[in-house]
């Protein structure tokens, strides 16, 4: 018997949640381990998880019906912020926009992501700790959304890329320090780190260099003393938080793989040392090659950036897809990460274009979405259809190792066991 998912309902309303037992009958199936695509089959969701995956059809069950789509595991995208998205406006929002607002902000985008099929995502920083609030809703069911794993605010220096007082008048920005996320010492450090596990981040963020976004005249200067991070990750490492490093430049990003980060971000400037580094300590790239198009795009119409900003765009931008290509050719760990909210939440898919034109396979640029992110997050349920695992599952029509671009448009969503796209 063929599930009916409510159709005719708008994608926002559409939500079934599975019976004891379902089935999903899919005409071909991604296996994320081996990167290899196994024709037809059928998954048993029990739960909230996959019970069973067989080629055997099941008798007298309620099958959903995808015989003639491609079935992968949810994706996961390791760099998004939830919490806003760039825009000739976005700098006044600060001013004008609360906690509340940003919490509904961040609901809206977390669930333009689900739809397009990312049933996971790390946000490494936001505003008065929304996306740690939102996870904790959407654990609870009280609202959809992605499964997030929150950083809190990121942590950055005084002027540095996360200082949230660049560009404000003195006698209205105060003097943040580390309960702002702002650290300018190895004791700052440790406090800093140990008021994000009071207030339940999921690991820590650090910004290594200047950013492209911030109003700050340097993208790429180094932000943390070696000291600084040394202590930082130490401490890190006492709360079993992983560190995420947004890095452009060459001697900030170095500091923070010696240091022991598990990612760096973009890592637009990094050099044959910087690789060899990373190599050597097993540090992963998560490489935001979309929001480097964007920014990129967007630097050449007047007046989208403040002028502080317009010229690192125009710079920076353009080169992310270059490091990439070089980084992956070198050997160096890769994993999915768009900075989605810099460009659209939703078009997240548009990474795994980037990624194959600059010489990935698409079998491994899907890996870095599944497999490979599932083991940034340590977490042995996501990133795969098996036994055993959250049944976070997404089809799409065609062959996405043939054409990676039909991941641009999912047609089919579910999380936790849950039909929330169909």
């Amino acid at each position: 018997m063929i599930k009916k998912a409510a159709l005719g309902l708008s994608i926002s309303l559409l939500t079934s949640q599975a019976a004891a037992s379902d089935w999903l009958h899919c005409g071909n199936l991604f296996d994320s381990q081996a990167g290899e695509l196994r024709g037809e089959h059928y998954i048993e969701v029990d739960g909230g998880l996959i019970k069973r995956v067989t080629r055997d059809q099941p008798d007298g069950a309620e099958i959903i019906d995808l015989s003639d789509k491609t079935c992968l595991p949810g994706l996961i995208d390791l760099h998004v912020h939830l919490d806003g998205q760039s825009g000739p406006q976005s700098y006044m929002n600060r001013f004008t926009e609360g906690p509340a607002d940003l919490a509904l902000t961040a609901q809206n985008y977390g669930m333009k992501t689900l739809m397009a099929g990312f049933t996971t995502v790390r946000n490494p920083g936001d505003s008065y700790n929304v996306t740690i609030a939102l996870r904790d809703a959407i654990n609870a069911g009280t609202v959809q959304g992605p499964r997030i794993y929150s950083a809190g605010k990121s942590l950055a220096t005084t002027g540095g890329h996360a200082d949230p007082t660049n560009g404000v008048k003195h006698d209205l920005m105060g003097r943040p320090g580390p309960t702002e996320g702002v650290i300018n010492s190895p004791a700052d450090a440790k406090e800093a780190v140990r008021q994000h596990y009071k207030e339940g981040a999921d690991f820590i963020k650090i910004t290594a260099t200047g950013g492209v976004l911030s109003m700050a005249s340097s993208g790429e200067n180094p932000q943390f003393t070696q000291d600084e991070l040394e202590t930082l990750i130490d401490i890190a490492n006492d709360y079993n938080f992983h560190v995420a490093a947004h890095a452009h430049g060459k001697e900030g990003m170095l500091r923070a793989v010696k240091a022991g980060v598990k990612t760096v971000e973009h890592g637009t400037y990094m050099d044959d040392e910087v690789i060899a580094a990373m190599k050597e300590n097993g540090t992963y790239l998560v490489p935001t090659i979309l929001a480097g198009k964007f920014v990129a795009e967007k630097a050449k119409i007047d007046g989208y950036f403040p002028e502080v900003v317009r010229p690192k765009a125009a710079e920076i931008g353009p080169l992310i897809q270059q490091t990439f290509a070089k980084a992956y050719k070198a050997g160096v760990n890769i994993a999915f990460g768009t900075d989605s909210g810099v460009s659209a939440h939703g078009d997240n898919a548009l990474e795994f274009e980037y990624m194959v034109e600059a010489g990935m396979p698409a079998a491994e640029a899907i890996q870095t979405a599944t497999t490979v992110a599932a083991e940034i997050l340590k977490n042995d349920k996501l990133g795969e259809i098996a036994a055993g695992k959250y049944a976070d599952i997404i089809a799409v029509d065609g062959d996405p190792l043939a054409d990676v671009k039909v991941l641009q448009d999912v047609d089919f969503v579910m999380k936790n066991g849950e039909v929330v796209k169909r």
